[in-house]
């Protein structure tokens, strides 16, 4: 049996890389442009004491948008899926911690999962097929 699933390593770092990237891009245009856009993303860290808001607000929207597209697509995958990673250590640490761990009470249960899946990616690189192995920026076979 484990010989037969061996050949599935691939495909499973492909629906990892899918999965994460579309969760952020998803996240990303959120942030852009539902609710009030940048600027209300931005007063939204500013009630929660984060400074300097404004700067911060661009900084977490694009990294979640474009990383999130980037790691869809394989491109330059290590770097947006670091990037990532921080971004949700950061929101755990700064939003979701003294909530306890459930998402149902504004929890760290889900940044933590997205944060580790980014970790994740860092760790394995994009997989095949993606940009990063087609343009020769990540070597391998797998």
């Amino acid at each position: 049996m484990p010989q037969r699933l061996e050949g599935l390593q691939r495909l499973a770092v492909l629906m990892l890389r899918l999965l994460l990237g579309a969760v952020f891009v998803l996240h990303g245009a959120q942030k852009v442009l539902g609710g009030g856009g940048i600027t209300g993303f931005a007063g939204t860290l500013q009630r929660m004491g984060i400074e300097p808001h404004v700067p911060l607000a661009w900084v977490v929207a694009i990294t979640e948008f474009v990383g999130g597209i980037c790691v869809f697509f394989g491109f330059l995958t290590r770097f947006w899926a670091a990037g990532l990673a921080i971004d949700m250590a950061v929101a755990l640490l700064k939003v979701h911690l003294a909530n306890g761990f459930f998402i149902s009470k504004n929890g760290f249960e889900f940044v933590l999962t997205l944060g580790v899946l980014a970790l994740a990616v860092v760790l394995m690189g994009p997989g095949w097929p993606s940009v990063d192995r087609a343009a020769g920026i990540e070597k391998g076979t797998g």
